[in-house]
């Protein structure tokens, strides 16, 4: 009797340690909504509870364990290694890193604006190709994710090109020119809520925080999407607009990111 309860256990847990690390991550790879569901609110709130940290603090530790102190790439590799490996973040991820560094190389901004910092691995990728002289300004709604991303910040040795901003994006972009002397920004890349992407952008446009030649890179437009920006971007005389096809991050569902160039 004993023996067999032992066997069904043992087997349960089989099962369903299969199911979490294999059989569902596997079938959710390729849909967008439900890797998000899986990733972001089941698997996340239950690591929550079951350890008593959060999703960035477990990165962090990742990052101190396993990343060099003031060496940037080897921050990007160390939080790639843990989404992809042990567990997803909402990082704007190596695939479409690659095509945010191409953007940054070419535009090599001396003012540049982040909107959505989560836990700096974005801020790390864009800080570490700037010019000399360079700023990254990033701005972050939560102050649990803002003090993460200090960290991972401060242990790729970047503190000296970003400033990271705790606030609502629509409180500081109208104090951007008062409070840190800017005039307009070169690079501005979109990662924070969907939703306001497209109010910030024209909140930018009214601040007078875009030049002639302003390049915007918008993240997830697909997946979880941000459609009224497409659309604004897209139809508006006053943007050039070319979008880049990519996948969610650390999945293979499709996503992309977009790249507007301001005319005017």
């Amino acid at each position: 009797m004993w023996l067999m309860l032992v066997v069904w256990f043992a087997g349960a847990a089989a099962v369903l340690y299969s199911l979490y690390c294999w059989v569902i991550p596997s079938a959710v790879q390729y849909n967008g909504k439900l890797a998000l569901l899986w990733h972001d609110v089941i698997v996340e709130h239950l690591l929550d509870t079951l350890t008593r940290t959060t999703r960035p603090q477990r990165l962090l530790r990742a990052v101190q364990k396993n990343a060099t102190r003031n060496n940037p790439l080897s921050v990007i590799s160390a939080i790639d290694d843990f989404c992809r490996h042990r567990e997803w973040a909402m990082n704007v991820g190596d695939e479409k890193g690659f095509i945010l560094d191409s953007v940054v190389n070419e535009v090599s901004p001396v003012t540049a604006l982040e909107l959505g910092a989560y836990c700096g691995y974005s801020a790390v990728r864009i800080a570490r190709l700037l010019p000399p002289g360079a700023c990254l300004i990033t701005l972050e709604f939560n102050p649990d994710y803002a003090a993460i991303a200090r960290q991972v910040i401060a242990w790729a040795g970047l503190e000296d090109k970003v400033q990271l901003v705790e606030g609502a994006s629509g409180d500081w972009i109208p104090r951007m020119k008062e409070h840190f002397g800017i005039e307009t920004f070169d690079f501005v890349f979109l990662d924070h809520w969907k939703d306001s992407y497209l109010p910030d952008t024209k909140l930018l446009e009214e601040c007078g925080l875009l030049r002639k030649g302003t390049v915007l890179l918008a993240d997830n437009v697909i997946c979880p999407g941000a459609p009224d920006y497409l659309e604004y971007v897209r139809k508006s005389l006053s943007y050039e607009s070319r979008f880049f096809k990519s996948h969610l991050e650390y999945t293979k569902a499709e996503d992309g990111l977009e790249k507007s160039v301001y005319l005017s």
